[in-house]
């Protein structure tokens, strides 16, 4: 459900005073997790912007969230296990005052001694017959059932659950072999070249291949589960204390503070390589054209990793069985010293790739457009932000505001007669960007308030005066817009520079946070990870804070989120939504008639038969999100499905939707395709979908009726 979507994206990086604890080095782990409870508590309640009291009240929140995050379909453990926790229900607030791990210890082995067992169970569940005539059913719903009272019950539960899975697969393979035969149909009728051979499955046998992929998909589970470390489940009992405080304060264990900060700068130091696990072995996936291991000639997609060497004069780590990302820690390091792959190639031969690690650019994370031809020989430009993307270490790094400023110089050049900001997606990053992004559209001005826990109010502003675009501008939103995001649609609207088109509001994330290292307060040189914290809030120039509300869109669109629970809104432990004083008195510009063009949009999507069956689409999909159990009966099953495939049969179209409009592309991006088969690949899938979007359409033809 998306009721448990949130957005973990900072925005601001604000100096802090030293707070010392004066705390011990620890000596092993148990006294290192000690040692971050306490340095977590003291630091939320010296600087988090709205600190709660750490009592009783506190305590059964966390504990509540606690056993949602570990166990939140209720299917490890029994209602013995959670009747024995109840204990300490009251005591948490007390545990994490002192640094006490007598409670995440008893979970922690609990978790274990169930999933070992489970494991086993499983084993024996899949040695016998699976019935699919008994006529059972599974409730989906996990507020809807109590914890099994007994190992027999969970066993049963997890009976059934397997059941569900190998239907669901059985009826994967009905809809494959379907598929099939309509293409091989099609082939035969238009007379070409038929090479699809079909592969046509009695229903034994497709059961027994769908019993054969859940047992390999439920074994490869527990392994992946058990091989987590132990810090790993304790940063998950770190977390259900932090976003009780709200749900952007989180820890951050240091292996997920770095995967952070790789994703907020948008490259990462590498080889260029995806790693992918399968039965318990780790395999080379997609290899970045241009990069190390594409370039050393040796690797190839499918290579199975035995080893890595991280650096020449250390000893070659043996990483079978080995969790992804702890392989990908070992291949990752320092630009320009060596790295070691140990791989067995497919023809079972083994070869050793030593590699200088070079950096590789995350590109889905940056900026880039494309020129929209329309049927009356306009052309529009369109340029998607995925990201506030900002890099403070590295000087010649990439930031969202200079990628923006290419992409429109690239646009005018080529005598656009509009512009389209999509920021659909987009959950945020630096907040600076959005000052330095607002700066190429208008002139200077207040462009964000913030407001610390003290009360004291600061306001941002943009201080260039020599906008590079101040035609046509159409910002594209939706439920997933956040933060930063939502400044910049928000600051553009209440200076009336762009129309903001899209969901009838967008997230609703109206907080600040920055990192805190905790090994600054230690005497050590070990790392003890982050905490990032909410120490602001953020209001738009008119006073109005963002938090909740998000920003409303002027022209609403609904999409296939609007029917679900994302936003700000549905989480029980978000701060309120609050109002300040205005900035300064806004002399909004008039350069179109917003009324008009509500108007006249309104009017389109009325008769836009795509837009309407979309929501139709959107609102059966949410129904089905919302049922709460679900037949085992196999003819039952079956029955269901081909009654949900009548109503897919009707939303198709809807996959094959084309917008009408030409895209146009640079000469220099057709020329780098010819050698980077994988930004080619990108860019077809990403033409693609826009090709599909019909909210580009309704875009387009706002942007085009606002009159310079």
């Amino acid at each position: 459900m998306f009721k448990k979507f949130k957005l973990n994206t900072f925005l601001l990086f604000i100096p802090l005073t030293t707070l010392m604890f004066c705390f011990n080095a620890p000596k092993n782990d148990d006294e290192k997790m000690q040692t971050i409870m306490v340095s977590v508590k003291n630091t939320l309640s010296y600087l988090h912007y709205s600190p709660k009291p750490i009592n009783d009240a506190f305590s059964q929140d966390v504990y509540t969230k606690y056993l949602e995050m570990i166990d939140p379909a209720k299917r490890y453990l029994l209602a013995s296990d959670v009747q024995e926790f109840e204990n300490h229900k009251l005591k948490l607030d007390d545990y994490l005052n002192k640094g006490d791990l007598t409670f995440f210890n008893l979970t922690y082995q609990r978790l274990y001694d169930r999933m070992d067992k489970l494991d086993k169970a499983t084993q024996e569940i899949f040695k016998q017959p699976i019935d699919l005539t008994k006529d059972e059913t599974l409730v989906l719903e996990p507020k809807n059932k109590p914890y099994p009272k007994s190992e027999q019950e969970q066993y049963e539960e997890w009976r059934k659950f397997i059941k569900y899975n190998i239907l669901q697969e059985m009826e994967t393979l009905n809809t494959k072999e379907q598929t099939q035969r309509k293409k091989k149909d099609s082939v035969q009728r238009n007379n070409l070249k038929d090479t699809i051979k079909l592969e046509i499955l009695t229903p034994e046998q497709k059961k027994i291949k769908a019993t054969e992929e859940v047992k390999d998909l439920v074994t490869e589970s527990f392994k992946r589960i058990k091989k987590r470390k132990k810090m790993d489940w304790f940063t998950i009992y770190m977390n259900a204390h932090t976003e009780i405080f709200d749900p952007h304060t989180n820890y951050f264990s240091p292996k997920d503070k770095d995967e952070f900060d790789t994703l907020f700068k948008g490259k990462v130091i590498g080889i260029g390589a995806l790693i992918q696990e399968k039965k318990g072995y780790l395999y080379l996936g997609q290899l970045t054209i241009g990069a190390p291991a594409w370039k050393s000639k040796q690797l190839s997609e499918g290579d199975k990793i035995l080893k890595v060497r991280s650096l020449p004069d250390q000893e070659p780590v043996n990483v079978v069985g080995m969790l992804a990302d702890e392989a990908v820690r070992l291949i990752r390091g320092e630009k320009g010293t060596k790295v070691t792959l140990t791989v067995e190639k497919k023809d079972k031969t083994v070869k050793e790739v030593t590699m200088v690690r070079e950096e590789v650019a995350i590109e889905d994370t940056f900026a880039r457009s494309v020129i929209i031809n329309d049927e009356n020989g306009k052309k529009f430009g369109f340029i998607t932000l995925p990201s506030f993307n900002a890099d403070f270490e590295d000087e010649k790094g990439r930031n969202a505001s200079d990628d923006i400023k290419a992409e429109l110089i690239k646009l005018k050049a080529e005598g656009i007669d509009g512009i389209i900001l999509d920021l659909r997606n987009n959950g945020g990053g630096s907040l600076t960007e959005v000052g330095d992004i607002m700066s190429l559209f208008m002139n200077e001005g207040p462009y964000v308030q913030v407001k610390d826990g003290n009360g004291k109010i600061q306001t941002l502003r943009s201080k260039t005066n020599n906008p590079l675009w101040t035609g046509p501008l159409v910002i594209m939103q939706n439920e997933l817009s956040a933060s930063a995001s939502e400044i910049l649609a928000g600051v553009m609207q209440d200076y009336g520079r762009a129309v903001v088109i899209g969901s009838p509001q967008s997230f609703g994330k109206g907080t600040v946070q920055t990192f805190v290292d905790l090994n600054r307060f230690l005497s050590t040189n070990d790392d003890f990870g982050s905490l990032k914290l909410t120490i602001q809030k953020f209001y738009r120039v008119t006073g109005e804070s963002t938090q909740k509300k998000g920003i409303e869109s002027d022209i609403k669109m609904n999409d296939f989120f609007t029917h679900a629970e994302i936003g700000e809104q549905y989480d029980d432990f978000a701060l309120a939504w609050d109002k300040i004083p205005p900035a300064s008195t806004i002399n909004k510009l008039t350069y179109f008639n917003l009324e008009e063009l509500k108007n006249r949009s309104a009017q389109r999507l009325s008769s836009n038969k795509y837009y309407q069956l979309m929501q139709e689409s959107a609102k059966w999909k949410e129904a089905l999100d919302k049922e709460e159990s679900i037949t085992l009966q196999q003819d039952k099953f079956n029955a269901l499905m081909e009654q949900r495939k009548a109503q897919i049969k009707k939303f198709e179209v809807l996959e094959k939707v084309d917008n009408g409009f030409n895209f146009s592309r640079y000469q220099d991006e057709l020329q780098r395709e010819k050698t980077d088969e994988a930004f080619k690949k990108k860019t077809e899938n990403w033409l693609k979908n826009l090709q599909r979007d019909i909210f580009i359409r309704e875009a387009v033809n706002v942007v085009r009726e606002i009159k310079p």
